[in-house]
This record gives structure tokens, sequence and C-alpha cells, in this order.
């Protein structure tokens, strides 16, 4: 009987567009342009391509000012994160 190597249980990371910090894709909030507006997929199963945020104002506030997501979303034009900002205050409150 052959032996094999057991299997490393391997986390999947991604980088935050906000403050370009690597961490586990759980930790991560998934943001997804729907109609030139963001949206928050805390699922992770909406559809189209997505970027990746850490659940806090402060970097937020870095991708919005760094332009981050038009870049990691392929968008034409600055898209509206008001929604996205009402989601994370809610968050931040409870």
């Amino acid at each position: 009987m052959a032996r094999f190597p057991a299997r490393r249980l391997v986390k999947r990371q991604r980088t935050c567009v906000g403050c370009r910090v690597r961490a586990a894709r759980a930790d991560l909030l998934r943001v997804v342009a729907v109609g030139g507006v963001l949206v928050p997929d805390p699922r992770k199963r909406l559809p189209g391509r997505g970027a990746s945020l850490h659940p806090e104002l402060g970097c937020l506030e870095q991708a919005i000012r760094r332009r981050a997501f038009s870049r990691a979303l392929r968008l034409e034009a600055a898209p509206d994160s008001s929604g996205l900002l009402r989601y994370l205050q809610g968050s931040e409150e409870t």
C-alpha cells in the first residue's frame, strides 16, 4: 500500500482593496457592482466579478480614495458606494 503525504488545509486568501493586506477569504467581505452600485455579498454568491474588503469603514474609505473598486471590478466610472457605507455602518453598530 502506497503512502501519500498528508494534505494540508490551505485557507484561501484574498487581498483587501482598501488596505492591501492579505487575509483569509472568510475574514473579508465580497463586494460586487450591480448597475454601477456597490453591493455587499456576505454569502459570496452573487454573480460577476467581486472585490474583497475588510468589513471596516477605514478600509472602505481607503478603497474609495484610491479608486480601487473601479480597477478591481473593471468599471469605467466610479461606482456608488452609499449602500455599502450604510451596510458597514450598520454592521459596526452591532
